[in-house]
């Protein structure tokens, strides 16, 4: 007999955990986030679509059935279930669509590295026949995988089968959204964009991230299950000496977001996991950007996991895996302008080539709390390292990052986290 996972199963809040038996269903369409776990229990709490009437609760089997349902991103309160593998890449009689099917305007990814080719064309911004195609055709394939998800709406899958392949749910100037046991996968971009200016070299930009918060309020992500799977971006050809990037960020968090929980999630084989915050002079996101991370895992992410810029960020409880052959890691947690992380009792396991001083990387921070943190099951303390094996490239890092969280329930060891996120965390494992 196993309990059933309740976000207040946290002993604080008071909430009865009854068992699950097999074969037991429990209807989760309109739970609502426990009080204290984490910001988005804040300022009125989230409650999604749990005021949702009978004719706004819909099980959706297909991308039109799903698109009826979200109803343009409608604020109008619904429950929306997903029953099996959704593809966003689909037409409107279920027709399965490649990047073929998109392409207008005489686009060709060869003529594209032709006319764009950095040691002819320079560093200028693409122009022209090629550029305006490209768009033409990146247009053709938002109109089909970017999903709008307005106010008031929850989202959950059926069972521990439901998947959305190829989307990207975006949650833009909409308040009170819940997203639970549902396995987001392989956003891919048919039509990457080269930016010559990006990060000295050039580097291209997709267009999808697989759940992108702008600006969102209220959001409750939890036992979510995102990732590559079927892309994965290392086996992507080189170009202007870039990889060829098919996706952008499993989650961002970005343009005034705020009052986010994000529980018992897995991000997976993916370059740059998640975004706090997109831009360092994006003053505005000042006292926004508070966002709690507790019982996820990060298992085969290169970076940002997450990188932030100004927001405040309680990161608790979560466990990484770096794989034995990962030849691209670069970091874990991201330090950037104005960030104020406070991070307590997680677990990080690495191959020995990835060393305690390569978990954390700053660009223009200040601060950061860590605490209780296990390395390949022994004691660090990340911060210390940090500083002591900094390069001089950036300051050395503070302690005190001007808050202390408040909103959450214990705060397990990182040994005890890590087992409990192994065996609990991602789609289908609602108990």
């Amino acid at each position: 007999m196993r309990l059933r996972h309740c976000a207040a199963a946290l002993g604080l809040l008071g909430l009865l955990c009854v068992p699950a038996h097999a074969g037991d269903a429990r209807d989760i369409s309109r739970d609502t986030l426990a009080p204290y776990d984490g910001w988005a229990a804040a300022e009125g709490g989230t409650t999604g679509g749990a005021a949702a009437d009978d004719a706004h609760v819909f099980t959706v089997r297909d991308r039109a059935g799903l698109v009826r349902a979200l109803d343009g991103g409608s604020d109008t309160p619904k429950i929306i279930k997903i029953a099996g593998t959704i593809d966003a890449n689909t037409d409107d009689s279920g027709r399965r669509l490649d990047c073929a099917d998109y392409t207008t305007g005489g686009y060709s990814l060869k003529k594209y590295l032709a006319a764009y080719d950095p040691r002819a064309w320079g560093a200028a911004k693409p122009s022209g026949p090629q550029e305006e195609a490209r768009q033409a055709s990146a247009a053709r394939q938002a109109e089909r995988v970017v999903l709008p998800v307005g106010s008031h709406t929850t989202i959950v899958g059926l069972g521990d089968d439901a998947v959305l392949k190829g989307a990207s749910l975006q949650v833009k100037n909409a308040d009170n959204v819940i997203v639970r046991n549902l396995e987001l996968r392989d956003a891919y971009d048919c039509f990457p964009a080269w930016q010559p200016n990006t990060g000295g070299l050039g580097d291209w930009k997709s267009a999808y991230d697989t759940l992108w918060l702008n600006n969102a309020t209220h959001v409750w992500i939890d036992h979510v299950t995102a990732s590559d799977q079927g892309h994965p971006d290392e086996k992507e050809p080189v170009y202007f000496a870039r990889n060829y990037l098919r996706h952008d960020g499993l989650l961002d968090i970005t343009n005034g977001s705020d009052l986010v929980t994000v529980s018992w999630s897995r991000f997976a084989d993916h370059d740059k996991a998640m975004l706090i915050g997109n831009g360092d002079t994006v003053a505005g996101d000042r006292g926004r950007l508070r966002v709690t991370l507790h019982h996820n895992e990060f298992e085969s992410v290169v970076q940002r996991a997450p990188r932030v810029r100004f927001g405040q960020v309680h990161l608790y409880n979560n466990r990484y895996v770096v794989p034995e052959d990962a030849h691209d890691y670069r970091y874990s947690i991201g330090v950037s302008t104005e960030s104020r992380i406070h991070a307590e009792n997680n677990a990080f396991t690495t191959p020995a080539h990835v060393e305690a001083a390569d978990l954390v990387k700053s660009w223009n921070g200040t601060a950061l709390h860590v605490s209780g943190s296990l390395f390949n099951g022994y004691p660090v303390d990340l911060l210390a390292i940090y500083n002591a094996y900094n390069s001089g490239s950036e300051r050395d890092l503070s302690a005190d990052v001007g808050w202390t969280p408040a909103l959450h329930g214990p705060v397990d060891s990182a040994a005890a986290a890590d087992r409990a996120v192994a065996r609990g965390a991602g789609a289908g494992r609602i108990g």
